[in-house]
């Protein structure tokens, strides 16, 4: 089995990095589902942006959820705004030792790691555009279901 070495486990070290992204995701999309979400990891949007995580429920509500590993993440990210018109709710993630002063504090704020997560602070609610909506909607779905036809089937052409 792959060992990680010693000098290489510290949360700063750029290789947890990664790792770290994947526990907050992974906690993320728990505590999402518990709420009624269907949740993607790593969606493309129109704004030629990628969200870490997007969710729809069932009420047609899409969340996105950006995913902070670490101080130096945050700071280095200023794209997150850009977000804001393809959600109705947006949230940062993080685990629980990151820093949240340096956080926005109009955005929503989830605490998760590889086990669950959880609502500190809420979201603003927005209102997405109808057509918006129903395109990203779609889009979602399409998404999803080409993501389980590649796991059904690795060798389908899509």
């Amino acid at each position: 089995m792959f060992q990680i070495p010693q000098q290489l486990s510290a949360p700063e070290a750029p290789f947890e990095f990664p790792m770290a992204a994947q526990r907050i995701c992974r906690g993320v999309t728990r505590l999402l589902d518990g709420l009624g979400f269907a949740s993607l990891q790593e969606f493309p949007l129109k704004a030629r942006r990628r969200a870490d995580v997007i969710a729809l429920h069932s009420s047609g509500e899409i969340v996105i959820v950006e995913v902070k590993s670490g101080r130096a993440d945050f700071q280095s990210d200023r794209k997150w705004p850009e977000y804001l018109e393809f959600c109705d709710r947006f949230f940062f993630a993080v685990e629980p030792d990151f820093p949240r002063d340096i956080l926005p504090l109009d955005c929503g704020l989830i605490v998760a790691d590889a086990h669950g997560g959880e609502i500190v602070r809420p979201a603003p609610q927005g209102k997405l555009n109808g057509n918006r909506r129903r395109v990203l909607t779609l889009e979602i779905a399409i998404s999803a279901n080409r993501r389980l036809a590649r796991v059904l089937d690795p060798d389908l052409k899509l």
